[in-house]
């Protein structure tokens, strides 16, 4: 956007320099123009066209304003690259956006041009600068650059991610979005700004219509055409000119005041403001530009719930509104070291909210604190009431007995139901409650929980009950011999008692059997179970029931751990879409989606994993606590796709927070440990870190053979990453040993042909490699190959690195077609899921560069010297 301040300036330097000799230009523009390079190239690109035939300028101001701002939608070329164009999607200020399809391997994206990039450098280095900052942004909320380059006739181009929603207003409107469901939303848009951040990115233009919602409700960033590099503090801009949309820009974007993260912050503000109240804390259609400026600089906005209450905005309680009023205008303060300081502060007091958590914006007041306390815990403080009555009654009665010693009989049974009403109290929950072991003593509990057992044999329905809550807690410590015969024992006394005693009980209890049956990597024993419970429940129990959707999704887990990738999608797809419609805690819809995200990074689709995964955190982390264990699961997973991509000290940081949840509450010997342990060191690993990484494996290994023994997959996976640790040390033997015990597990477990039996045998190809013995490792790697095209598919990450280790036996044979063939194909799929300076990538680009040398093809050894320079 030029204003016309500065578009007289920009004439009167073009008049004064066309004056000028030709030789003396260039000196008085440098003086005039001073550090405003965009205004030299502004004043520049205007004098080379009045140069040329037919000047811009003879056109008249009208004709040469509409082709420097508006240009037609010209399609330049049909073909960008591998896409190729198939429609008009929109126009901006500085590019066309068309949409487009991958010729070789198929998808669609979108391919943004700049339009008259000959007119203006500086326009040119915005555009240029937009791809570069979308290179490095990688996030789920972001919609991720694939491609870039340059038409022949000089105009650049970039693929992007094709995001196929509405805008984030349009979207809360049309489905008319819950107070909860908008702010959740508005916490995934915050993230990915906080993502741009964290890389010193501030996108300056954040409004609804650059944040798109798809139909699953995953949120998209779009439009980093104005962002700004963070240098420190952010000084004035230099050129005077300021790229914004004046509904959401900040006051310091008006006053050529420092910009910085406060800027988005304000921004966002003024999103929440539009999403809450339902319209604008400022509109400027019909204001002078004066006008519009001393609102935003003078004049403080309405309190949204007033506007909401008017304009017919979300509903929300007094006390909520109380707190969202400070939320709103506390980022929206006009003096910037009022605002939240950061996004993530921002969105931290965004979700106190959800929590009903005193907001830190709010002041201290022993009124307001308490009064959350009460709202947020009154389930609690309705249940202490009741205990403190039960108690003070339990004590009455117990006097009277002791005084009167009458009907000893009658005495006998209420104890009994007494002891009931405590052993199913204090274990009620199962694994999702289990606290944490150190601090609640949790396997002195279960031992004498089993010990007072006996005295429920009166009771068998609450027998079995109580065995399948101990089994399920045991089945949470990693006792798996404990939780065996308390499961199982569950289940013989449910199907003793009659169907109408409870046909939902005894799918739970076969389901909580074959959930110990996965962890045991028994999964014929596991589907057996499963498909005796679901018959049941198809005959006895709603779909709905949470009896019968825990059964379908702990299939689904069975067939994830088969590698049957595309019917546990179906199983699990079926299982969320059940959960959206029945599930009121929202906990069993946030697991559900976490097994889907999981079928999904194993089936090598990581953006569809990430965002999976990112829609259960925050409810994970608002119903169990940033602490719990469920978040633990989900940081692994987001760790790992992090670790796919090649970002590994990204996924070192998620993995030590899972860490540090999983020792915190299971204690130091636990499963969920080792597990964490083993996904740290492998990171460290990647980053050259091996001594570091040692001794964390090698603690991992000892426990999963203590819990899980000696031939289980948890066990294999430590031996990988100490088999890694091994070869990269030169030590060959004890790699060659560790990655054989690893096959062999895999086949144990899985069968031959599975996936994880190709990572096993990839490693032995490494082993050779490291020999010299490269017939041997090619031998080794095509058999990888294999069983990743097989069990994954020919596309999947694992197999692109397959093939990359295969061009490069075959590249040691003096085999350089045949190499070029196989490295060109794994770099492909590499950098298609991975970032393009992850190792492998950088690998198959050396091994690229030798073969084509080799074949005496100089010309095609040069493309890929170039890209790693």
């Amino acid at each position: 956007m030029m204003d016309a301040v500065r578009w007289e300036r920009v004439q009167a330097l073009f008049h004064a320099a066309a004056a000028c000799a030709p030789e003396e230009r260039r000196r008085f523009l440098e003086s005039e123009c001073g550090s405003d390079r965009e205004l030299l190239d502004e004043v520049e690109s205007l004098l080379a066209h009045d140069e040329a035939a037919g000047g811009l300028l003879d056109r008249g101001l009208a004709t040469a304003a509409s082709s420097v701002l508006d240009g037609p939608s010209v399609l330049p070329s049909r073909q960008f690259g591998s896409y190729r164009v198939t429609g008009l999607l929109g126009e901006g200020g500085m590019g066309v956006v068309w949409r487009a399809e991958r010729n070789d391997v198929g998808g669609i994206a979108a391919i943004k041009i700049l339009r008259d990039s000959s007119l203006s450098p500086a326009r040119r280095e915005r555009f240029l600068a937009e791809q570069r900052t979308l290179a490095q942004l990688r996030h789920p909320g972001i919609a991720q650059l694939y491609d870039a380059g340059t038409l022949p006739d000089g105009t650049p181009w970039f693929a992007m991610e094709l995001v196929d929603g509405r805008p984030l207003d349009q979207y809360v409107a049309a489905t008319s979005a819950s107070l909860a469901e908008r702010l959740e939303l508005f916490i995934a848009a915050g993230e990915a700004v906080g993502h741009a951040h964290a890389h010193a990115v501030i996108h300056r233009d954040l409004k609804p219509s650059n944040i798109l919602v798809t139909a699953m409700g995953a949120v998209k960033l779009l439009d980093f055409g104005i962002a700004k590099r963070l240098e420190g503090n952010c000084g004035p801009e230099t050129t005077g000119v300021r790229f914004m949309t004046p509904a959401y820009a900040a006051p310091e974007q008006v006053s050529l005041a420092p910009i910085g993260v406060h800027t988005d912050v304000y921004a966002l503000g003024v999103i929440l403001y539009e999403l809450l109240a339902g319209k604008l804390p400022f509109t400027f259609e019909e204001a002078a530009p004066a006008e519009a400026v001393r609102l935003l600089l003078e004049t403080d906005p309405e309190r949204p719930s007033l506007a909401a209450r008017r304009e017919g905005g979300v509903r929300a309680t007094r006390q909520q509104w109380a707190d969202l009023d400070v939320l709103v205008l506390t980022a929206m303060q006009k003096d910037p070291a009022r605002r939240y300081r950061t996004v993530d502060a921002f969105l931290t007091d965004v979700r106190r909210f959800l929590d009903g958590k005193p907001l830190a914006a709010r002041p201290e007041s022993f009124t307001y604190r308490a009064g959350k306390f009460l709202r947020r815990n009154r389930r609690r403080v309705a249940a202490t009431a009741l205990v403190l009555a039960a108690m003070g009654t339990l004590a009455t009665w117990s006097a009277f007995r002791l005084r009167t010693a009458r009907d000893a009989a009658m005495t006998e049974a209420e104890r009994t139901r007494t002891i009931q009403r405590f052993m199913l109290s204090l274990f009620h929950g199962g694994e999702a409650e289990v606290a944490a072991a150190d601090s609640l003593r949790v396997r002195t509990l279960l031992e004498r929980g089993i010990r007072d057992a006996g005295a429920l044999d009166a009771e068998p329905a609450v027998r079995a009950e109580l065995a399948a809550t101990l089994g399920g807690i045991y089945r949470q410590l990693g006792d798996f011999s404990r939780a065996d015969s308390l499961l199982e024992d569950a289940a013989r006394r449910q199907r003793a008692l009659s169907p109408a005693e409870g046909d939902a009980d005894l799918v739970r209890r076969l389901t909580g059997l074959a959930l110990l049956r996965i962890d045991q990597a028994e999964y014929d024993g596991a589907e057996a179970h499963l498909r005796e419970a679901m018959r049941i429940a198809d005959q006895a129990i709603p779909p709905t029931d949470p009896a019968s959707l825990e059964a379908l999704e702990a299939l689904g887990r069975v067939q994830l751990e088969r590698a049957e990738y595309d019917p546990a999608v179906t199983t699990l797809e079926r299982a969320v879409s059940l959960r959206r419609t029945s599930d009121t805690t929202t906990i069993g819809l946030a697991g559900a989606l976490v097994q889907l995200g999981s079928v999904h990074f194993y089936a090598g689709r990581y953006d569809q994993s990430d965002s999976l995964n990112r829609l259960a955190l925050p409810i994970y982390e608002r119903l169990r606590g940033p602490r719990h264990p469920l978040v633990g699961d989900v940081l692994i997973n987001l760790g790992a796709v992090r670790f796919q991509r090649g970002e590994f000290a990204e996924a070192e940081r998620y993995h030590r927070r899972a860490l540090g949840i999983a020792e915190q509450w299971y204690g130091p010997e636990h499963h969920a440990v080792a597990s964490a342990l083993t996904m740290v060191g492998r990171a460290l690993v990647q980053q050259s870190r091996a001594e570091e990484a040692l001794p964390l494996l090698e603690r991992a290994l000892q426990i999963q053979e203590a819990v899980n023994g000696p031939v289980h997959p948890a066990v294999a996976s430590a031996l990988n990453e100490l088999g890694t640790v091994a070869l990269g040390h030169g030590r060959l033997v004890e790699a060659e040993a560790r990655f054989g015990r690893m096959l062999g597990i895999y086949r144990q477990v899985h069968g031959e042909n599975h996936w994880l039996s190709g990572i096993a045998v990839s490693n032995l190809g490494s082993v050779a490699m490291a020999r010299g013995d490269f017939a041997g490792a090619e031998r080794l790697y095509r058999d990888a190959a294999s069983r990743f095209t097989r069990g994954e598919s020919a596309e999947h990450l694992n197999t692109g690195i397959a093939r990359i280790k295969l061009g490069r036996a075959l590249l040691r044979q003096g085999r350089w077609a045949e190499s070029v063939v196989e490295s060109e194909a794994g770099l492909r799929i590499v950098e298609r899921e991975a970032s393009p300076t992850v190792s492998w990538a950088r690998a198959a680009r050396t091994d690229l560069t030798a073969a084509w040398d080799s074949l005496r093809r100089p010309d095609m050894a040069a493309r890929f010297e170039l890209i790693d320079q």
